[in-house]
């Protein structure tokens, strides 16, 4: 049987350049209009008792070509169990072999999270009890930015993500995340508390198999200063919902492809920081790190200089522009090395688990968020 491979599907990202026997050499496509990529998502037909060695030859010239050192490669045959496979990367080329018993299979950078499946969380969550669904406006493809708001409280919390399509962790994370909010743990949290939660920022992109763009080749985490229907309409309209309810807490949730670790990044450099303000962003890091063993202090970004912030990327502009306690989370590609699992790595169950996790300690100090 012929090998095929196959990316014309929702978030999928690949190309066939050469093929000798066994040996497929590949591209990830870089984003429209853009020159980032990374994301890689396909298919493999006629896998069957091939011995395939599949190279990514175009893997140097990557937006992030740091991050492939230590990375290995996502895999399933049933698209639900996605395992890491031995990978190579040596002179700008990506390099795993296959040789499972199934005629298909897949391969990922992370393990997908695909439109038809945020649907699929949408649907879920709306048709819960004392949810509200709102469309806050549209993206350039026309896709909705969908809006999850739960509670009654009066601190607007704002928990939003997917503003790079490649770091598909981030919706597994808001999975976890809303399926937390709508059970009764979630009682203390809510009662004081209004959880604004937007899944996917970035609809086209996913789609499309970016990395990190929108149909524009916007980067939507620079467009948050100045955001304009043109551009950039799905931060427009999320940054016009917050101007509506405030911000008190907000949570940006992103993958980070270098750094093998879960980590915030704060808002320490913009105008108005206070000593307060960072005080409590500091109290939730350490609560965070004590509550699980799947995050950290330790590794991270570094801190930004007084009044040094870049107000076009979100936690600084709601930090800044609401007086909010902001922060970025950072999950990895790689694997958490501080607490590593040999089989699934950094994986989506484990994103689901932090997005719980990250809930559980804001229920406990939300009494402190003014």
């Amino acid at each position: 049987m012929n090998i095929s491979i196959n990316a014309a599907f929702d978030g999928g990202n690949i190309r066939l350049v050469a093929q000798d026997g066994d040996r497929l050499d590949l591209e990830i496509v870089r984003d429209h209009l853009s020159e980032f990529y990374q994301w890689f998502s396909f298919r493999v037909a006629g896998a069957r008792g091939r011995a395939l060695q599949l190279r990514i030859v175009n893997a140097g010239g990557s937006s992030y070509p740091a991050g492939w050192a230590g990375y290995q490669v996502r895999a399933s045959t049933d698209r639900r169990d996605w395992r890491m496979i031995p990978t190579r990367y040596a002179e700008g080329v990506l390099e795993f072999d296959w040789s499972g018993d199934s005629d298909l299979a897949w391969f990922a950078y992370f393990a997908p999270y695909t439109m038809a499946m945020h649907d699929d969380l949408v649907a879920r969550i709306a048709a819960r009890p004392a949810v509200t669904h709102r469309e806050l406006g549209l993206s350039l493809d026309g896709q909705p930015i969908d809006c999850l708001s739960i509670g009654s409280g009066p601190k607007p919390v704002w928990l939003y993500g997917r503003q790079h399509p490649g770091e598909s962790m981030t919706e597994w994370w808001m999975d976890g995340a809303l399926d937390w909010l709508v059970s009764p743990a979630a009682g203390g949290l809510l009662a004081k508390a209004t959880v604004h939660v937007v899944p996917n920022m970035n609809p086209d992109g996913t789609r499309r198999g970016h990395l990190r763009t929108n149909a524009a080749g916007a980067n939507l985490n620079r467009e948050w200063a100045a955001p304009s229907l043109e551009r950039s309409p799905e931060v427009l309209c999320v940054r016009d919902a917050m101007d509506a309810t405030g911000v008190a807490f907000a949570m940006d949730i992103h993958g980070d492809e270098v750094i093998p670790a879960n980590f915030f990044a704060g808002f320490e450099g913009v105008p108005s920081f206070s000593p307060a303000r960072g005080a409590l962003f500091t109290a939730f890091s350490q609560r965070l790190a004590a509550h699980t063993p799947d995050f950290q202090t330790t590794r991270g970004y570094g801190t930004t200089p007084a009044g040094k912030a870049n107000l076009t990327i979100s936690t600084n502009q709601v930090a800044e522009r609401y007086g909010a306690v902001a922060m970025t989370l950072e999950m990895p590609f790689r694997d958490h090395e501080a607490n590593p699992d040999p089989v699934f790595g950094w994986s989506a169950n484990r994103s689901r688990a932090l997005g719980a996790a990250c809930l559980e300690v804001l229920a406990a100090m939300i009494d402190e968020v003014s």
